[in-house]
């Protein structure tokens, strides 16, 4: 009896234990559900529109009213802020070769124009994140590498080419950011004599001999950009492994990639006190990136260095629909891993399209889509390229969102800048993404809430008609209107 007394004590003691856990649970998520509230908010809506002088400016400001259940012919944007999911890092683009020499040829108020466009949190549109290459890219005006011919241990391993153009740009980018830009570099190809094609383009792959003096390579270079002033955040192990180019380029399987990481790179990084840089994986399309992850993810030892995987948009590139669902695969699977945008940009340039409309919403389209699927940052390709799309020493030019006219010294911009802006300028790193839908198809959206506790809500009407819509969050609505072919972010 005293036995039955004992245990049946127990089970009251845990039952009552669960009882409080989940009475208290109860009121940390009617806290979480409550800590938003829309009493006594404004709506801050700010614009960009096709056929409008609108480019990321004030168009209106809102109030709630109460709103039950909408009816069903209503068009109408959700959104949630208790319902939270993955952090955002932050928006940028690449300070390549192309980028600098074109920044250089500009006149200097041009110049102090681009920075501030880009960099400065309140007149421009905030980038926090940028990229370069290591060696040479397509992106350039030559091939270069920083060794030379043969040098193994990499004895005459400089910087001199860089310190030319790319460095001072990099630094004064930093600058104009407020002194911090997370700065991650990627390479396209390693030395020529390193690989079994000895050419530095089309693909190729790296002789396994050279595994461990590659790896160094990366630590020399994050280690001379930091002496002379240059925080680098993060590398990419190689961009676009997968593809054998007419440009810089090197081939990794998904398993090569692995044992590279895990065998050289890694513990390379670490023991010459890199342990803390940011190592990406991937950098490639979104087509194989289920695969990759679950190669890279799926050995304990080669997963421990990754911070997170990157890809680009080009899959899409025979006219498909992109495969934004293979992210929220990853995203499934993986979510103490970050998905971080590396690179993605319009392609065969034509200047006759400065002002197509779809070049933005390319951009528009995309970020919110993978957003909505777990990625945490997005990085654009060139910064700024001049008015033939390049520099580029393979002639396969393309658009930038900004281009300087090197003839006539001034700036020109196309939508896709201001579609960008629409993200950069109001989302702020540490902010978390919160739920948000559109109850007709040709609104896209996606929600963030800052750490200051502002909501940052941006709708993108893809269609051709003007569409009124509502903002809703738990019962109350603020009334407004997508304009056709439109981005609006709306803050409150």
């Amino acid at each position: 009896m005293k036995r039955l007394s004992f245990v049946f004590a127990v089970v009251v003691f845990l039952a009552s234990c669960q009882e409080k856990n989940e009475k208290e649970k109860g009121v940390e998520l009617a806290k979480e559900t409550s800590a938003f509230s829309t009493e006594g908010k404004k709506v801050l809506v700010y614009t960009t529109a096709d056929s409008s002088n609108y480019r990321l400016g004030l168009t209106d400001t809102l109030e709630f009213a109460e709103k039950g259940q909408p009816f069903e012919n209503e068009v109408t944007v959700f959104v949630d802020p208790s319902k939270s999911f993955q952090s955002y890092v932050g928006i940028g683009a690449a300070l390549t070769d192309a980028s600098a020499e074109t920044f250089y040829k500009l006149p200097k108020e041009t110049q102090q124009e681009f920075l501030k466009a880009h960099f400065d949190k309140k007149d421009g549109i905030g980038y926090t994140i940028g990229r370069t290459n290591i060696n040479s890219c397509d992106f350039s005006s030559d091939m270069y590498t920083y060794v030379a011919e043969g040098d193994k241990e990499l004895k005459t391993f400089n910087l001199a080419h860089d310190l030319k153009f790319k460095m001072p740009f990099i630094k004064e980018a930093t600058a104009a950011a407020g002194g911090k830009l997370n700065l991650f570099a990627s390479p396209w190809s390693p030395p020529a004599f390193m690989k079994d094609n000895n050419n530095v383009l089309q693909g190729g792959k790296l002789k396994k001999e050279f595994y461990e003096s590659w790896a160094l390579y990366y630590t020399k270079f994050i280690k001379e950009y930091e002496k002379a002033g240059i925080p680098i955040w993060a590398i990419s192990i190689q961009n676009e492994p997968m593809a054998k180019q007419k440009w810089e380029s090197c081939i990794y399987t998904a398993q090569e990639e692995t044992d590279f990481l895990k065998n050289n790179l890694g513990p390379t990084m670490a023991k010459e006190g890199l342990g803390d840089k940011k190592i990406i994986v991937w950098d490639h399309n979104r087509d194989l990136i289920y695969q990759r992850a679950q190669t890279y993810f799926s050995d304990p030892e080669a997963s421990k260095y990754i911070w997170g995987i990157g890809f680009h948009w080009y899959e899409d590139w025979s006219g498909g629909a992109p495969m934004y669902e293979n992210l929220k695969r990853v995203h499934e699977a993986y979510p103490d891993k970050n998905i971080f945008f590396t690179e993605g940009c319009a392609e065969s340039f034509n200047a006759t399209r400065y002002n197509a409309w779809v070049l933005g919403e390319e951009y528009g389209r995309s970020m919110i889509n993978d957003f909505n699927n777990g990625m945490v940052g997005f990085t654009d390709w060139n910064i700024l390229l001049d008015e033939t799309g390049g520099p580029n020493h393979v002639q396969n030019f393309c658009f930038a969102p900004v281009h300087g006219d090197t003839k006539t010294g001034k700036l020109i911009y196309t939508n896709a800048y201001y579609y960008i802006g629409h993200f950069s300028k109001f989302i702020q790193p540490g902010a978390k993404r919160v739920a948000a839908t559109a109850t007709r198809s040709q609104l896209l959206t996606t929600a963030f809430k800052n750490e200051d506790g502002k909501l940052v809500v941006v709708v993108m009407n893809q269609g051709s008609a003007s569409t009124p819509y509502a903002l809703w969050i738990n019962g109350k609505a603020a009334q407004t209107t997508a304009m056709p072919h439109s981005i609006s972010t709306l803050i409150l």
